[in-house]
């Protein structure tokens, strides 16, 4: 289903495209952190995650920006599994945190990905539509092998970013400056890099 959206700014919404060796969820997570600690309101969720002594993933957490709290979003499978399953309580705390963002009078929403599952019709899917469809800025990352659902939900719109801290920042930059602008603000323009 592509989303029925009036003529939006594309830059406002923003798609980092990232392969399986990128770190997508530690430069997502490092950049909005980083923005929440220099005043920016930020909402949405980003995803951080943990790694057993042998350096295999063992544990997800979506990070709710507007409040802080760490919310479980996997499930162990047992020592002998080389996977994880999505919780679906989890899951649905994450959806709860990002129906908040969009409600809340934010400069920006980010949503961790826009991956398997929303590419599916499942996942956070509608809460990405809501956040689009809010007009404020919104930031996401999609996998390479998503990115084709991504321009059919999307309709072709929007800016797709290399997965790159100073490229993200130089968006947010250009972003925020010019919705400060139209709102008649004085733009918001932390050093993210600095503020960690």
């Amino acid at each position: 289903m592509t989303l029925d959206l009036p003529d939006p700014d594309p830059t406002l919404v923003a798609a980092i495209a990232y392969r399986a060796e990128d770190d997508v969820d530690t430069l997502l997570a490092d950049f909005g952190e980083a923005l929440v600690r220099a005043g920016t309101k930020v909402g949405g969720i980003v995803q951080r995650n943990s790694k057993d002594g042998n350096g295999k993933l063992c544990g997800m957490q979506a990070i709710d920006l507007m409040t802080g709290r760490a919310i479980g979003i996997s499930q162990s499978l047992g020592s002998g599994s080389s996977a994880c399953k999505l919780d679906s309580a989890g899951l649905a705390e994450a959806s709860r945190a990002v129906q908040a963002a969009v409600g809340a009078d934010l400069d920006l929403i980010i949503v961790n990905k826009f991956s398997k599952q929303e590419a599916g019709g499942h996942g956070l899917r509608s809460e990405i539509a809501d956040a689009i469809q809010s007009g404020r800025p919104l930031l996401t990352a999609v996998p390479a092998s998503c990115l084709e659902a991504w321009s059919e939900f999307t309709g072709d719109r929007g800016t797709t970013l290399l997965c790159s801290r100073a490229v993200v920042e130089d968006w947010w930059r250009e972003v925020s400056t010019r919705q400060a602008l139209l709102r008649g603000a004085a733009p918001s323009q932390p050093d993210a890099r600095r503020a960690t």
